[in-house]
């Protein structure tokens, strides 16, 4: 098990730099999604909504409700919704999204509501970080989750009940607008900054088009100029983001994530010289029940004693040596020899690193 593992870990480290599309690599300064949220109700549920005894604000948001459709009840009367429940509904306006067009939603629970399989969610405003309304939500409600509850008390919960999602639920009403068309420069920021990739993209853009129409300001923005008519800019982005760069490799990197027992070694990672012993103590502790029986002409009972058994062994792993620049190969070849389990490498590594010895970024997640 431990060889498979370490040998993915090769496989994954040892993959080489490939070309790539612009549009994989960067994306446009100013063309971005915007998050949106807003608050309502859904109504129709089977006896899963909220207990307004200990969720005041759906009764108050129900009665509100009401009272726009001029319905007012009584003072002092409180109604006992079970089929309504609060909910909080947030999703992504995309860049360029234009009034009339549908997007997606994710509806969740913000009371005590049970579940919201059945529910319909009412006309719902979602509005931007200015305030303001960007898209009205509303629709019927998709949810993945179940959950089943006994009049003992016993209960099964299938995924998560309490959270739901409307394909094409929200309406755009309000279009965000962009810099795209502003300026004759278009900055092109990339997903990571690496200043070989800058440099690299600048220089295949310049190839293309003519010297001195991209450069490169810092590791991860390039500006291009590019033509104020629409149009004409729209065709030259397509001719843009499908350029084939070859981007500039990661720097040497292990990571590692303690809850799973995952390591991933980077391509670059070298180790200074080092000597490595690794080893594992093993203690057994096993019980056995023996029987004290008396002789025939002594007084006492027969009884049952337990009887401990203790055990210690202790594996006599070699020592093995790390020479100077070793390779991942050469690394994944020595881990593979001493027999490491995965949580034994992290150990491995952690010292190594603290020696002085990993000629790379160590990171724990």
């Amino acid at each position: 098990m431990t060889k498979l593992l370490v040998g993915w870990l090769f496989v994954i480290g040892s993959l080489s730099a490939t070309a790539e599309r612009l549009k994989d690599l960067a994306s446009i300064a100013g063309v971005r999604s915007n998050q949106l949220v807003g608050y309502g109700l859904v109504v129709g549920l089977d006896g899963t909504g909220d207990k307004t005894s200990q969720t005041q604000f759906t009764s108050q948001s129900f009665m509100s409700m009401l009272r726009e459709f001029g319905i007012n009840l009584p003072p002092g009367i409180n109604p006992q919704l079970k089929n309504v429940a609060a909910v909080a509904i947030h999703t992504d306006l995309p860049p360029f999204a234009k009034p009339g067009q549908k997007i997606d939603i994710t509806v969740s629970s913000i009371g005590n509501a049970k579940s919201l399989r059945g529910g319909s969610l009412l006309l719902t405003p979602l509005k931007g970080a200015d305030g303001r309304v960007y898209a009205i939500a509303q629709g019927n409600l998709v949810v993945g989750g179940l959950g089943v509850e006994g009049a003992d008390g016993s209960k099964i919960t299938i995924n998560v009940p309490s959270v739901g999602r409307i394909p094409n639920g929200a309406t755009v009403e309000r279009a965000v607008p962009s810099g795209f068309n502003r300026h004759n420069k278009i900055i092109l920021n990339l997903n990571r900054y690496d200043f070989t990739s800058a440099k690299r993209v600048s220089d295949q853009i310049n190839q293309l088009l003519g010297p001195n129409i991209a450069k490169a300001i810092d590791g991860g923005s390039i500006e291009v100029t590019a033509p104020l008519d629409p149009s004409q800019r729209v065709t030259y982005m397509s001719v843009l983001e499908n350029l084939e760069i070859d981007p500039g490799e990661a720097p040497a990197k292990v990571v590692i994530n303690s809850r799973t027992g995952t390591i991933v070694i980077g391509k670059h990672v070298r180790v200074s010289p080092a000597a490595v012993t690794h080893g594992n103590l093993v203690v057994t502790i096993s019980e056995d029940a023996a029987v004290s029986q008396p002789n025939e002409l002594g007084e006492g009972d027969t009884v049952v004693v337990p009887q401990s058994n203790l055990g210690v062994e202790q594996e006599s792993n070699k020592m093995f040596l790390f020479k100077p620049g070793v390779t991942l190969n050469e690394i994944v070849r020595a881990v593979n020899q001493v027999g490491a389990a995965p949580g034994d490498l992290m150990a491995i590594l952690e010292a190594l690193k603290e020696v002085g010895a990993l000629r790379a970024d160590l990171v724990v997640i």
